[in-house]
């Protein structure tokens, strides 16, 4: 049997960066991967979705591009070149992560691995197949699982293949005329926006009373706004009650509709894929099937670490990353934390909503004396050059006494890319009079982040 100094059972985005930053210091490292390497996010999430997300937003470009002095005839959309292309996207990346493992000299094992308790030289792992292997220490990285609700007819209805979860809708090479989606939360709301863009028409069944869950609610109303002209539907504060073989019945304060659909898309909240890992055998807590870790990602099991959404912290893939490199230094013998105060999130739709810090509610909260600054995107020469629309927003929260941003959430062009120069204001701490002194190229979309700062 070989021992290794490390054992990674999972392979996505904190599994593959923990085991490459290994290997590449030297640890001899073992990676159990049952598929293929890069996790949900590269093969079935973050990845394969803003390939299709960016095929969609071409496809809109062309077809409403007259305001901007473009005219083009008979535009259409071809979903089977638009998967082709993200499978071909996905399949490069995949190859440069398996490129990237074996340079560092990571053994990855192509099983679904658990644990089994202790060996004479190390915690014991042992594959599907009936393999064993030992190591000295042990990272979980096994990531999450949709979560199937109880719905009468669910379970029938992904038998069949009328209800998809995102994996499965990923790889559909038609799509139908009327597709449902239960869950408006930020997978069913990207996923949404797709289908919304290349002409399917869209209902969004939501059971809260608005989108995207914790997302700040004037950002929420804008996203929902925008696409209710584009003619999805939401019907929020609703519940599924069933599933049949043609669409959904649904409910609300006690009043029943019946959606008629081609498609559903099952979006509900994903869950800690803990089940069969074998964490009876070591005795590691658990609660509501997530691992327990703390600031350095250690388990009750000294050995034992947890990365990414199996820990249940908060399931993001840039999340994971930064607690495997925790998890790193601290193997290598530094000593490092994790901060979850300051992760950016980002829904990918058009337009676009990032985040990142405080609110005004939860600073407020905190003991801290508020100003919020609320500034329409139009602030930016170059975002009224390139968005006809002009919707978009900057929300700017500072402490008063000190004049340090808390934190931003903004709605508009290029969102996603601007949120780290956020991050790093509220990380820093530095005063606004600092601030200030940054130099912004003009023209850019986040100038509109300087305007704020001289209104703290």
């Amino acid at each position: 049997m070989e021992l290794f100094d490390i054992a990674v059972i999972g392979g996505g985005p904190g599994g593959y960066h923990a085991a490459q930053l290994l290997g590449s210091a030297g640890k001899k490292v073992v990676l159990f991967e049952k598929r293929n390497v890069g996790g949900t996010c590269l093969n079935e999430g973050c990845i394969p979705t803003k390939a299709l997300l960016n095929c969609a937003k071409l496809y809109r470009h062309a077809a409403d591009s007259k305001a901007y002095g473009v005219s083009a005839d008979n535009v259409s959309f071809d979903q089977k070149k638009a998967v082709a292309r993200k499978s071909g996207t996905v399949r490069r990346l995949v190859a440069g992560v398996e490129m990237g493992l074996k340079a560092a000299k990571v053994t990855v094992i192509k099983e679904a691995a658990s644990l089994n308790g202790r060996g004479e030289n190390g915690f014991a792992v042992r594959t599907e197949s009936g393999a064993d292997y030992q190591a000295a220490q042990i990272i979980l990285a096994t990531g999450s699982e949709t979560v199937v609700p109880p719905i009468p007819g669910l379970i029938e209805g992904l038998a069949s293949g009328f209800v998809v979860t995102n994996r499965e809708f990923l790889d559909l090479k038609e799509l139908p005329a009327h597709f449902a989606v239960i869950g408006g939360g930020v997978i069913g709301l990207e996923m949404a926006c797709y289908l919304a863009s290349v002409g399917v028409k869209v209902t969004v069944v939501e059971m809260m009373p608005k989108i995207a869950g914790p997302t700040d609610a004037d950002a929420c109303a804008l996203l929902q706004s925008a696409y209710e002209k584009r003619g999805m539907r939401f019907l929020l504060s609703t519940q599924v009650k069933r599933v049949d073989e043609d669409g959904l019945y649904v409910e609300k304060d006690g009043e029943g509709e019946k959606i008629v659909c081609d498609r559903v898309l099952l979006s509900a909240g994903r869950r800690a894929h803990t089940a069969g890992l074998g964490l009876e055998t070591l005795g590691i807590a658990s609660e509501r099937g997530a691992v327990l870790t703390d600031s350095r990602l250690c388990t009750n099991v000294a050995g034992v670490y947890a990365v990414g959404d199996v820990n249940g912290k908060l399931m993001l893939a840039h999340t994971a990353y930064r607690e495997a490199e925790v998890v790193v230094n601290n193997l290598l013998g530094g000593r490092d934390e994790m901060n979850y105060d300051h992760i950016p999130s980002v829904i990918y739709t058009n337009p676009e909503v990032a985040a990142v810090g405080e609110s005004k509610e939860s600073a407020e909260k905190k003991g801290y004396k508020v100003r919020e600054i609320n500034l329409p995107m139009t602030y930016s020469g170059r975002f009224m050059a390139e968005s006809e629309s002009g919707q978009g927003f900057i929300k700017l929260v500072a402490d008063e006494e000190t004049k340090r941003v808390l934190g931003v959430t903004m709605v508009g062009l290029y969102a996603s890319e601007m949120i780290l120069s956020a991050e790093m204001m509220i990380d820093t701490e530095l005063p606004a009079e600092q601030l200030k002194k940054y130099v912004f190229p003009h023209p850019t979309v986040g100038e509109v982040i300087k305007e704020a700062i001289f209104r703290i």
